[in-house]
């Protein structure tokens, strides 16, 4: 795996000319019914409250049952998909364990119901299992005020600020309630789902412990939020680490995604199906790399707060408190790069934190 100090501000990509991104399967899975996409592999797609409106969950045949991959968050609509995808299982197959990928609410939000209802059990890693807990109890450093603060040390204005306050602990809307136990899943172990064998491979930048999953003998990965075919995935910085390389970890993360075969069918969290995984994964590179690169332009006018900088980084306003939490956290972690990357210096003048260009 890459360094983190020394990865590369430019695009990298595996040497040769990259498979280019394809996208194989033409239709959706309707609401509550699954599609095939690989053997014994089936598609669920679930309704999300969002601008991203949509997320992909996935059934494995395991023996005389399934498993699932991710859950939904937890919205009545969402358990009705649930209900009828349950309900058309063939030959009277159950659910006999659940994955879940990382603990943001549209993965975990209906684990517990899930477990009621079905009787499977949580599969997840300690980092995620953990930090789900940490924040639906809003425990500081992780409750919304510790991370007001700390936003507002990076700049955010007081009406941005009310916005995410009046918002509360919404994680605990999106996951009302966490199975009570769990089996921890430990990066690089395999489990063997029905006929075949799977790889745990943990990925950082997103979440804690982000688990996706792999199987050779299918030739598909399981990306949840770590590979996404058309959207750039959330990278963010949080109170309790405040100096985090965040971005590093997760370019190192997708570095380390290239050792699988560049026909791998990638399976993600949001978005089609699609090929060509070494392809996206140099977009992805070359999108941060711009992305740092608008940075730096803009801190050698002069020293700039996160929140400044958010225009920079998006290219429009950035107003709405959901879309505001997501930004703030993504800005300060391109600026962190930075600064681990020895580009940028950081200021605390009146508390308030700054970033100025090195050269």
């Amino acid at each position: 795996m890459t360094k983190l100090n020394r990865f590369p501000l430019t695009g990298q990509c595996t040497p040769g000319a990259p498979m280019q991104i394809s996208y194989p399967l033409e239709n959706l899975p309707a609401p509550g019914a699954t599609l095939m996409v690989a053997a014994g592999v089936h598609w669920l797609r679930m309704p999300l409250p969002f601008a991203l409106d949509h997320i992909n969950l996935w059934l494995l045949e395991d023996g005389e049952g399934f498993t699932a991959v991710d859950t939904g968050i937890a919205m009545d609509a969402v358990k009705e998909c649930w209900k009828s995808a349950l309900a058309a299982l063939p030959n009277e197959r159950r659910m006999v364990r659940q994955i879940v990928t990382h603990f943001h609410p549209d993965h975990l939000g209906l684990a517990a119901w899930l477990e009621a209802e079905t009787g499977a059990a949580l599969w997840m890693t300690h980092g995620e299992y953990q930090t789900a807990h940490l924040v639906a109890a809003g425990i500081a450093p992780f409750d919304t005020a510790t991370m007001l603060e700390f936003f507002r040390q990076h700049g955010l204005d007081a009406v941005r600020h009310a916005g995410i306050e009046k918002r509360g602990n919404a994680y605990r809307r999106g996951v009302p309630a966490i199975p009570s136990t769990y089996r921890r899943l430990l990066d690089g172990e395999t489990i063997i789902v029905g006929e075949h064998a799977w790889r745990i491979i943990v990925g950082h930048g997103h979440a804690p412990e982000h688990a996706s999953i792999y199987s050779p003998t299918l030739g598909v990965l399981i990306a949840g939020d770590m590979l996404l075919p058309r959207i750039s995935t959330n990278v963010s910085v949080h109170a309790a680490a405040p100096t985090c390389d965040s971005l590093g970890m997760f370019l190192a993360s997708l570095e380390r995604l290239t050792e699988l075969p560049a026909d791998t069918l990638v399976l993600p969290s949001h978005g089609r199906p699609f090929r060509g995984l070494h392809a996206r994964v140099a977009e992805l590179q070359a999108h941060h790399a711009d992305r740092c690169a608008d940075l730096l332009d803009a801190c050698r006018a002069g020293p700039q707060t996160a929140c400044e900088l958010l225009p920079v980084l998006f290219g429009r306003p950035i107003d709405d408190p959901h879309q505001t939490l997501f930004a703030m956290g993504e800005a300060i972690a391109h600026l962190n790069h930075l600064e681990h990357q020895r580009l940028l210096s950081r200021t605390i003048e009146n508390g308030i934190i700054r970033f100025a260009s090195l050269n």
